[in-house]
């Protein structure tokens, strides 16, 4: 009886290379392979005809989904092969992990297995040992030094036995391990012996290289570990094949044995499969040129052969027998990017990192609400993509507006697969999506499985939940205003009873500002959805009554913070009624806005902003606007106040300036009258007013105040004298002053 230990690095492809060669060698009648052994019963899968890695063994608790953790495995994972190898040639393949550790006791990621757990549980540092052997070789980056020492190796001979001296060395260096480590590592060796005592002559064991010396020690267990290994195995739990992407993979998105580059090291597998090694820097470099290509960047045949031969030269230069990513990647910035650092971005991306994404087979174990979401899927013809995919919709058509259901669905339920992207032009019957499809909706699907079996049911009782939970009116309506887009017909009563309920208790002038918009949205959109809103439009109806009641008594005295968002919620209202084009509600807010316009206790930055509103709507004619911004300037106001009314009216377009040299004017005139000290004072706030107009619009300003605005008569001429009206006040005010009017002096007009 025989049992190897190969201790591997997680998704390395030299690693994977090597424990093929070694298990073709050993020809293993068993495979204990690290990883959790709920997951068992669906390995046979690993093997089916349409499992592509990446993917990933989701282990969690049926009653607690999020508590999810992931095993992932990639074509060149050495675990991937190992399990491969053990199905094909009919070995016995099991998973050896502690069960479900990750789950029932802290929550530990199991895919940190070649980290080392500091002994103080408050230090969060985690060290990687290939650094410390990267060091002791003389080389300061420890992923570049394995990937030359192991991922690019061609000779195997005794690579495990070297790797179990080097970890074995390593760790009588390394304090003490956590509790966690110790109980997994005895767990694994009670599955050894439990597997030696099966019977089996000639056992393999596939570990992460940091376990490697404690599994082949073999050392008795206590009995306290024993206890732990029966209380970690009181919980049930659930395994499925879940997809992965090789984004996912990488040690950037978060995960504890990520890798730097995926695709890199898939490349590096597949070139291991054919017979000319010479070749891996021309080949590289060949698919770095044909992407380039297709970004219209121009690279020459001639480019690739001096890339490469750049490449082979900084390998010889620094003892390497081929060239690795690093002399690839300077060779390509330096050639085939003529020293531009900005096409390395998408090299990182699109061949370095990669774009995979796994696909699992039809028999995996899923549950119900899975099964309907695959179905729609392929009926709308929407795949799972790791690269984003851009779809423009036609609601006017059934098959675009039932994928816009669907996507809108999946908002409710937490799982954003499409983002929505801005259309051009105003039509409603458009929609623009991105779809970009990422492991953990699979979780989120799990999770939304409480719901309902189908994605229209779960979304339906999940949307009638939240409403009987939402207490504040805007957020019923901006939940109504989602379900209007999925189509939920079926939540709909019980979300516009809420509606109704909150809208008739609501007393706060803000919520009902707040929720008017969406409820002037889905009226517009209702055609397009074909949804009855005839009780959308008698909320509008009275939410306007109530807002054009209550909102110049909530608008006065307000401080100068609560007046700006209150601003904000006029311009809302403004656009969505103008939007509804409802006369009686138009004739209901010119009312408003006239009371608003007018100084008195209103803030000055409301009074300015509602005259601007009056006249962008037609109401008023631009003298009377000229008229209200010469009282708002006046002298006898404040000029703080004067300032904020300016900020109020100029807010959003400085076009009015342009196009009107009478407000110019009276503009001009007040600032050039300010006093040093108030000018300063005001400047910023000035500034940030006209921030907000458009560069055009600025440039034009400039220009004219450069050139000189033309003086209008009406602004610096003086009324025409009236003989007549003058002289029925020159007797009194002669006896004002105590003088006779023969007397009044000839110089006087």
């Amino acid at each position: 009886m025989t049992t190897d230990i190969f201790g591997i690095r997680h998704h390395g492809p030299g690693s994977a290379r090597s424990l093929l060669i070694a298990l073709e060698t050993l020809k293993p009648d068993a495979i204990l392979v690290e990883g959790p052994p709920e997951a068992d019963q669906i390995l046979p899968l690993a093997v089916a005809p349409d499992m592509q890695p990446p993917v990933a063994v989701m282990v969690y608790i049926p009653n607690q989904p999020q508590s999810a953790v992931y095993y992932p495995f990639a074509v060149f994972s050495p675990e991937w092969q190992a399990i491969n190898y053990g199905l094909t040639h009919r070995a016995v393949v099991r998973f050896m992990d502690l069960p479900h550790i990750s789950l029932s006791v802290n929550n530990f990621q199991p895919e940190e297995l070649l980290n080392i757990h500091p002994q103080n549980p408050d230090e969060q540092i985690s060290i990687d040992p290939l650094t410390w052997l990267a060091q002791a070789a003389g080389d300061s980056d420890g992923e570049l030094w394995w990937e030359h020492l192991v991922e690019q190796r061609q000779d195997s001979q005794d690579l495990f036995a070297a790797i179990l001296t080097a970890i074995t060395v390593l760790r009588q260096e390394i304090p003490s391990l956590a509790a966690t480590d110790r109980q997994r590592e005895a767990y694994m060796r009670q599955m050894i012996r439990t597997t030696q005592q099966a019977g089996f002559e000639r056992i393999a064991v596939v570990c992460g290289a940091w376990h490697a010396p404690a599994l082949a020690e073999m050392e008795e267990e206590t009995g306290a570990e024993e206890i732990n290994f029966v209380q970690a195995n009181q919980e049930q739990l659930e395994a499925t094949w879940v997809p992965w992407t090789y984004g996912r993979l990488c040690a950037k998105s978060g995960y504890g044995a990520g890798i730097g580059s995926p695709g890199w090291y898939d490349y590096l597998w597949h070139q291991s499969q054919l017979e000319q090694k010479s070749l891996l820097a021309t080949r590289w470099l060949t698919r770095v040129a044909q992407l380039l290509r297709t970004q219209d960047l121009q690279v020459s045949t001639a480019d690739i052969i001096a890339g490469v031969r750049l490449a082979e030269s900084l390998a010889a230069l620094r003892d390497r027998s081929v060239p690795g990513l690093a002399e690839l990647n300077q060779a390509t910035e330096t050639v085939l990017c003529g020293g531009n650092p900005l096409p390395m971005a998408l090299i990182h991306q699109q061949l370095i990192i990669g774009d995979r994404i796994g696909q699992i087979p039809a028999q995996t174990p899923i549950i119900p609400l899975q099964q309907d979401w695959q179905q729609q899927q392929k009926r709308l013809r929407m795949p799972t993509l790791a690269t984003a995919q851009d779809y423009e919709l036609d609601l006017r058509q059934p098959h675009d507006l039932a994928r816009s259901q669907l996507l809108h669905r999946l908002h409710l339920l937490a799982i954003p697969w499409g983002q929505s992207q801005p259309t051009q032009g105003m039509g409603t019957f458009k929609e623009k999506w991105r779809l970009q499809w990422q492991p953990e909706f699979t979780l989120k699907l799990i999770q939304a499985g409480i719901w309902g079996n189908t994605i229209l049911d779960a979304a339906t009782a999940y949307v009638q939940h939240t409403a009987q939970t939402a207490q504040t009116l805007p957020a019923l309506t901006q939940l109504l205003a989602q379900v209007i887009l999925a189509n939920l017909a079926d939540a709909f009563p019980t979300l516009i009873n809420r509606l109704q309920t909150q809208a008739a208790i609501a007393s706060d002038i803000r919520d009902l500002i707040a929720s008017l918009p969406a409820l002037v949205r889905i009226q517009r959109y209702g055609n397009v959805r074909q949804t009855d809103t005839n009780i959308i439009a008698e909320l509008v109806d009275g939410l306007v009554t109530r807002i054009c009641i209550g909102l110049p008594e909530a608008s006065a005295f307000l401080e100068p913070q609560a007046a700006a968002q209150l601003c904000q919620g006029i311009n809302q209202i403004n656009h969505a009624l103008f939007l509804l084009q409802n006369q009686d509600h138009l004739a209901s807010w010119r009312q408003v806005l006239s009371q608003l316009a007018a100084p008195q206790a209103i803030p000055s930055l409301i009074s300015g902003r509602s005259c601007r509103l009056l006249l962008d709507g037609g109401w008023w004619d631009m003298q009377t606007a000229a008229q209200r911004m010469t009282l708002a300037l006046g002298k006898a106001n404040q000029a703080a106040q004067s300032a904020s009314w300016v900020a109020g009216f100029l807010s959003g377009s400085g076009l009015l300036l342009l196009h009107d040299p009478n407000l110019w004017q009276i503009l001009d005139c007040w600032v050039t009258e300010l006093e040093q000290d108030s000018f300063n004072e005001l400047l910023p706030l000035l500034r940030r007013s006209f921030a907000h107009f458009s560069p055009a619009e600025r440039r034009q300003m400039g220009i004219r105040v450069q050139r000189g605005y033309p003086v209008l008569a009406s602004a610096v001429t003086t009324p025409a004298e009236d003989s007549d009206r003058a002289a029925a006040i020159l007797p009194i005010i002669a006896q004002i002053l105590g003088w006779e009017l023969a007397l009044w002096p000839k110089n006087q007009p």
